[in-house]
């Protein structure tokens, strides 16, 4: 029998200070995360990052914690059950830090039955930092646990016909009538990271223009991805090269990919963009991400620099359309 896995980032379990603190301790320890040495990973993580970021954070998630709790997994479990319906297969729901935990997940759907696993990690685009991370602690769970699982894994699925289709009628439906640009904000990783992941060791940020040629990296190379998914949307969408843009949020610090969304924001304000759309489509569920740095910080930004109206697109949460892509694709 086979079951299906949907893998999200994660959250706190709550709102109290040791849930903030022991959320991030986890996702920064992850060597794919902060690939610095361990002693050295530590070392910031534990006596820089968390100490003076972890009551700032609380505030954050403060701002859209909602009844339900954390909106992430609230979302994530809630899309689990619109595949599972829509499917008739087993699907369980887990977070690649904290809970509910990805040992949770394989225990569940091998007690039911399953001997093969289709796993998705539920990010659109290549990074070591999400899709990797995730296949690693798969793996790793499932042969500590020796549950004898057939585990099968959905790769990036950034240019996939129905992702893209389904992205683009979100957008679609939710821009403003008077919208004049429409930004795409992703997630930013660092530019090291691309490097590592480039399996030609020749190429990423090597290569003039490297993103623009087809490349043996492109299979692992999270920029050319996000571009990749910007293109095809801008096209479906029939905009006009000088109507839509990207840029990359979340930046911890130097050395980030670039342009920085929320310099982004300002510079758009100030040469006359006045009603503007924003997605961030790294993310296929709402999260602090989208709807406190963006939706509220953002909008902050670009309203302040001049900016008349900011509309905050929502990701694709529970649409159908993405329930049914996320369908199609564990069945093949």
């Amino acid at each position: 029998m086979k079951g299906i896995l949907l893998i999200n980032l994660g959250s706190p379990r709550d709102l109290e200070l040791k849930s903030i603190k022991d959320y991030l301790k986890e996702f920064l320890s992850d060597d794919l995360v902060i690939d610095y040495p361990k002693f050295l990973q530590q070392i910031l993580v534990n006596w820089i990052i968390i100490p003076s970021r972890y009551k700032n954070t609380r505030e954050a998630y403060s701002e859209i914690w909602t009844e339900n709790g954390s909106p992430l997994i609230h979302d994530t479990i809630a899309l689990g059950e619109k595949v599972g319906a829509k499917s008739g297969a087993l699907v369980e729901v887990s977070m690649r830090y904290q809970f509910p935990s990805i040992e949770e997940g394989l225990k569940k759907l091998k007690a039911k039955g399953c001997s093969e696993i289709f796993v998705v990690p539920l990010y659109p685009h290549y990074a070591m930092s999400t899709v990797l991370t995730t296949e690693r602690e798969v793996t790793r769970i499932e042969s500590k646990l020796g549950l004898d699982l057939r585990l099968n894994f959905i790769g990036a699925f950034y240019n996939e016909g129905g992702y893209i289709s389904s992205l683009s009628d979100v957008i679609n439906r939710n821009r403003q009538k008077e919208s004049d640009y429409l930004l795409f904000s992703y997630h930013g990783i660092p530019n090291r990271h691309l490097i590592k992941t480039d399996p030609t060791e020749s190429h990423c940020l090597k290569v003039t223009n490297c993103c623009e040629i087809e490349s043996k990296a492109k299979p692992f190379c999270y920029k050319a991805q996000v571009l990749e998914t910007s293109k095809l949307c801008a096209k479906k969408l029939e905009l006009k090269d000088d109507e839509w843009g990207v840029s990359f949020q979340s930046r911890i610090g130097p050395g980030w990919i670039q342009p920085f969304t929320d310099k982004e924001l300002v510079r758009l304000a100030e040469e006359g963009v006045q009603h503007l759309d924003v997605v961030c489509p790294a993310f296929v569920t709402d999260n602090l991400e989208t709807l406190e740095e963006m939706n509220i910080r953002g909008r902050e930004t670009f309203l302040e620099a001049g900016g008349k109206s900011f509309n905050y697109i929502p990701c694709l949460n529970n649409e159908d359309s993405w329930v049914d892509f996320l369908v199609a694709a564990s069945e093949k």
